[in-house]
């Protein structure tokens, strides 16, 4: 890829250089993507984020100052269209539901293998949830189950269950479940381009800007389990 303004813009945050570097090496590797900034610190992250406003941001939880989960909320808050994978050591139950409040879309860990890593990369970029592990699927599932509790149970408002055709509802659902493209396409017999379709018209109806702003709200109207 020649065009640089195309690739996917990556900033690392991690308090060990030797992490930092050799992270970016991987990327840097890559035709699609590029490290914009690196940071060693979540105060220090916070601050970069601002200025420079990249695509995806691989943030390590235990940094001194500001931890990643403390700089993931107020880059989230502030910034709500820059994706945040999570980065560290540990299959931590508390990292991840921590991570999942604080606006993350996925959890990764460090000994992840690089092209798992740089897939992820891709998919978050995207705005799919991206929580792998065990734990984090055990995390996730115990996380949505709290959110749907404290949520209002009536069904969802008639308007957007109008709007929704039945086929959007399974892929939704599907989405919901963390099924990629070529997945839903291979569980509901469509082709992965009838599946592009139904995501970007579910995006559209629902008034948001990706999947997992789509699967959020369908979760606090009940729509998907």
């Amino acid at each position: 890829m020649t065009d640089q303004a195309k690739k996917l813009r990556v900033v690392l945050v991690d308090d060990q250089t030797m992490i930092r570097q050799g992270l970016g090496y991987v990327i840097q590797m890559q035709p699609d993507m590029e490290v914009v900034g690196e940071a060693s610190d979540g105060e220090e992250a916070v601050e970069l984020v601002g200025k420079i406003a990249p695509d995806v941001v691989l943030m390590d939880v235990q940094m001194p100052k500001k931890s990643g989960i403390e700089a993931t909320r107020e880059i989230m808050s502030r910034h709500p269209a820059v994706k945040v994978l999570i980065l560290t050591t540990f299959d931590n139950h508390n990292y991840v539901v921590e991570g999942i409040r604080a606006g993350a879309v996925g959890y990764m860990l460090k000994d992840a293998d690089s092209q798992e890593m740089l897939d992820l990369i891709r998919r978050a970029s995207q705005g799919e949830a991206l929580f792998h592990t065990v734990t984090a699927a055990k995390a996730l599932a115990e996380a949505l189950q709290v959110q749907r509790s404290l949520t209002d149970h009536s069904s969802a408002p008639p308007a957007l269950l109008d709007e929704l055709t039945d086929r959007e509802l399974d892929v939704l659902q599907q989405i919901a479940y963390g099924y990629r493209n070529d997945q839903i396409a291979q569980n509901l017999f469509i082709s992965e381009g009838t599946v592009k379709t139904h995501v970007h018209r579910i995006l559209q109806k629902m008034g948001v800007e990706d999947r997992t702003q789509a699967v959020a709200k369908a979760l606090r109207l009940n729509i998907v389990k």
